[in-house]
């Protein structure tokens, strides 16, 4: 049998949270689904998700309906059911410590106030479970407001290039490994 993954990326469901800084876990997917030429089409665990095969691998890329501060309930479901390793999970979500277009992997850690992951934490039980973190920039003000409103034009074309840098560091872990993954990716743009 080949050796299953999950690939979640974190948002809230309906119209008025599309395509806003929080839900950059939710277009990521739909990204790195579409480069398969795949749609997340399948109803199921309080969310939508899809099944992928890349090399021998199976990832199932998953969109949890349950707002992301009750992430956990919906990941935690999905995880049982398929019975899939916690070491194969990995968690895409926006994160404000990083500018906009940057992307840092991570295998485990604390929830750094991000309430989704902090959810997952507490289903899971753990907090060994690897991230992909893409970067939104910090606004000093309401962090709420801005965080469920649309990134600028200027950003949005910065985070479109952190989609494909994440996409392809995905790939490279599950060619190679999350090591040289994050070797690769979290060396990449240190210059911005």
């Amino acid at each position: 049998m080949n050796e299953l993954y999950l690939f979640v990326g974190l948002g809230n469901p309906g119209k008025e949270y599309e395509h806003t800084r929080h839900n950059i876990g939710f277009d990521f997917i739909d990204k790195f689904a579409d480069s398969f030429g795949e749609d997340i089409d399948k109803n199921g665990f309080h969310g939508m998700y899809t099944k992928i095969k890349y090399f021998d691998k199976d990832i199932i890329l998953f969109k949890p309906f349950t707002y992301m501060n009750n992430s956990g309930v919906a990941i935690k479901e999905i995880k049982d059911y398929f019975k899939i390793d916690i070491n194969n999970i990995v968690i895409i979500h926006d994160d404000m410590d990083f500018n906009p277009g940057i992307i840092r992997l991570k295998e485990s850690g604390s929830s750094a106030g991000h309430n989704g992951i902090k959810s997952i934490i507490n289903y899971l039980g753990t907090e060994k479970f690897k991230r992909l973190r893409i970067g939104i920039g910090k606004f000093q003000y309401n962090i709420i407001d801005y965080v469920l409103t649309k990134p600028s034009k200027e950003d949005q074309e910065k985070i479109n290039t952190a989609y494909n840098n994440g996409i392809d560091a995905l790939k490279l872990y599950l060619k190679e490994s999350f090591e040289k993954a994050m070797s690769f990716y979290n060396k990449k743009d240190e210059s911005n």
